[in-house]
């Protein structure tokens, strides 16, 4: 019973929930849970799932293939190319680097030459689905350390083709049969001689490129000329299934295949439905490899030599940590920023799997060696989240913001009556506008770089986290009238309000988001200041549009003043829907019918019987032809 797909997949789901629904209750990343879940579930625990880690993980490989595969949908070449001193500079010193210490480092520990390079290139790569989750969860995308680690993980990406090139040229030219006992796949390059493997490897890319672009885009054409959206999500399946196999079958990582496929649809007119598309399946699969890896840790293994594991670990970690740190000092990275960047990036990746255990068939890598190397991996993978929490509630707030945060204080004293959060490009134009008629904010901002930026503008902007209390305090919330939540974040902005809301209810909220769900959400919450990013601007370029046309702008001005209180009154009701489902669907395409009905008698009554002297002569005959009163 306990073998059957069904019970593994209650006991996957039910151990996500448990832990993961624990972990967010204790204010930790979800990843966590997941690590945990899989630990607990594991072969090595409660015996649930599995037999052995490679088999788990080799099953829950799907989340980090379709996360690969929307991350390289992500990467438009001129994307690439403005960004090419960050990934080619920042990617090439902290692979460079750490390839070079980690190599010495095994060499001293007696390994021959070719394992100790075939660890060191594992070594290299850090994990791309824990840290891009990490940073996603905790809203740092658009901050410089999530900017660097972004551009440092593309580079290990690209570089692990190479990597597999190269291996092939180091293996040993006897068979080695323990490999091929270990090995239920049929791999089409691996009896051919180690020159053509890595030719193989570099046509099977190639050929990827050249399939994306001539098959695949044309297929997504017809496909999406049927009109049926199932087909195009049966599609997207077939894609990333249909490449990852296809590299399998060759030898190669089927994540890499996965990850070449997306930047070859990348400049495709299907980039964002792919994206869309994928993303639910993405975020519950990569959690099950977070599980995976969780229930791969061989206490068995780690039981034999502990010391000797734990000393390595530890040292792959420091290495891995000072190598970065000085990546970040090179680029003049500012302090919290470089702190986050060493402990976010310092563990082993996925695709370190992926490496040792090609190499392990090709008989580069012992059996002792290889089960040692996994555990190393599953544990730095594990201990990531850990270190990360370590490092924002103990090393930040002593060294990471105590530079920036104690800096500006006496000023932070004087009390603004507004507080301004998150001072990009939203903030800084209501900050700006606000200061041209005298009226001055204290402004928070969670990226010290872009802080030390804006105050050689001669904007003062202090550095901090908002959803702290005492920075709220220190800030002078106490005398605060108005807190203007600007930042994209709708995390940061419900964390910011409930703090608000609770400790300081005197003070009125004004938030900014970036869409009509997020607006859901904060008027679920009890919040009305809301302020949608894209309606005053569409609003503004469709009046613009209309001008043109003839019609006048105080009309029009009106028109605006109209739509926006019908639209504002319709997103008030539809917030009251559970779901997205039919039900919300058809009111909303009431409440659309409606809004319509009454921006157009508005026009009418206005223009034709009371609004003389604004509309020509020439509007107001068309209007009264026209049983629709547009041109």
């Amino acid at each position: 019973m306990t073998g059957s797909l069904l019970f593994e997949a209650i006991m996957f789901l039910a151990g996500a929930i448990l832990c993961v629904s624990i972990a967010k209750k204790l204010g930790l990343s979800s990843v966590i849970g997941y690590l945990l879940a899989g630990v607990l579930i594991g072969p090595y625990v409660f015996g649930f799932i599995g037999e052995e880690g490679d088999d788990i993980l080799h099953f829950a490989e799907f989340g980090v293939v379709m996360m690969l595969f929307l991350i390289g949908l992500e990467i438009e070449p001129k994307n690439f190319w403005n960004m090419r001193k960050t990934i080619l500079g920042m990617g090439g010193i902290q692979v460079g680097g750490t390839m070079l210490v980690a190599y010495i480092l095994f060499t001293l520990l007696g390994f021959e030459f070719k394992v100790a390079l075939v660890i060191a290139m594992a070594v290299a790569l850090s994990s791309t689905a824990i840290a891009m989750q990490t940073i996603k969860e905790k809203g740092l995308m658009d901050t410089t350390f999530g900017t660097s680690a972004f551009s440092i993980l593309l580079f290990q990406d690209i570089i692990v083709i190479f990597m597999l090139g190269f291996i092939p040229l180091l293996a040993n030219p006897e068979h080695n049969t323990s490999a091929d006992a270990h090995s239920n796949s049929v791999s089409l390059i691996q009896n051919l001689p180690m020159g053509f493997q890595t030719l193989a490897i570099i046509l099977s890319v190639v050929i990827i490129i050249v399939a994306g672009r001539f098959l695949i885009v044309p297929m997504l054409r017809k496909v999406a000329k049927t009109g049926v959206r199932e087909l195009l999500i049966a599609a997207a399946f077939l894609i990333v299934f249909g490449i990852s196999f296809l590299m399998e079958f060759v030898g190669i990582s089927p994540a890499l295949g996965a990850f070449l496929g997306g930047v070859v649809l990348s400049n495709s007119e299907f980039k964002h439905e792919l994206e869309s598309t994928l993303e639910p399946f993405k975020n519950l699969l990569l959690g099950l490899f977070f599980m995976a890896v969780g229930a791969s840790i061989n206490f068995i293994v780690i039981a034999k030599s502990p010391f000797m594991i734990g000393g390595v670990l530890v040292a792959i970690i420091v290495i891995k940590a000072l190598v970065l740190y000085i990546t970040g000092v090179v680029f003049k990275l500012k302090l919290d920023q470089r702190l986050l960047l060493t402990f976010g990036l310092a563990q082993i990746g996925e695709f370190a799997f992926v490496l040792l255990s090609f190499a392990f068939g090709l008989n580069i890598l012992e059996q002792e060696q290889m089960d040692m190397l996994l555990v190393i991996t599953a544990l730095s993978m594990s201990l990531t989240p850990i270190i990360s929490i370590v490092n924002e509630r103990v090393i930040l707030p002593r060294m990471g913001t105590k530079e920036s945060v104690q800096r500006p204080m006496d000023h932070i004293a004087k009390s603004q009556k507004i507080i301004l959060v998150g001072f990009g490009h939203f903030g800084s134009t209501i900050g700006r506008f606000l200061r041209s008629h005298g009226v001055e904010a204290t402004i928070l901002d969670h990226d010290s770089n872009r802080v030390d930026f804006l105050r050689k503008m001669g904007f003062e902007v202090y550095y901090g986290d908002a959803t702290r209390t005492d920075l709220l305090e220190s800030a002078g919330i106490a005398e605060a009238k108005i807190v203007i939540c600007a930042t994209n974040k709708i995390g940061v902005s419900k964390a910011i309000s409930k703090l608000v809301k609770e400790k300081y209810p005197h003070v009125e909220l004004m938030i900014r988001t970036k869409n009509r769900y997020d607006a859901y959400e904060l008027l679920n919450l009890g919040h009305t200041n809301i302020y949608r990013e894209s309606l005053d601007t569409s609003l503004l370029l469709a009046r613009d549009v209309l001008s043109k046309m003839g019609f006048r702008k105080y009309t029009l001005n009106r028109q605006i003043q109209n739509f926006k209180k019908y639209d504002e009154d319709s997103l008030r009701r539809l917030a009251q829907e559970p779901n997205r489902g039919e039900s919300y669907i058809f009111k909303a395409r009431e409440e659309l019918k409606q809004q319509e009905e009454f921006l157009n008698e508005d026009f009418k009554r206005g223009v034709v019987d009371f609004d003389k002297h604004w509309d020509s002569e020439h509007i107001r005959k068309t209007l009264k032809k026209s049983k629709s009163y547009t041109l």
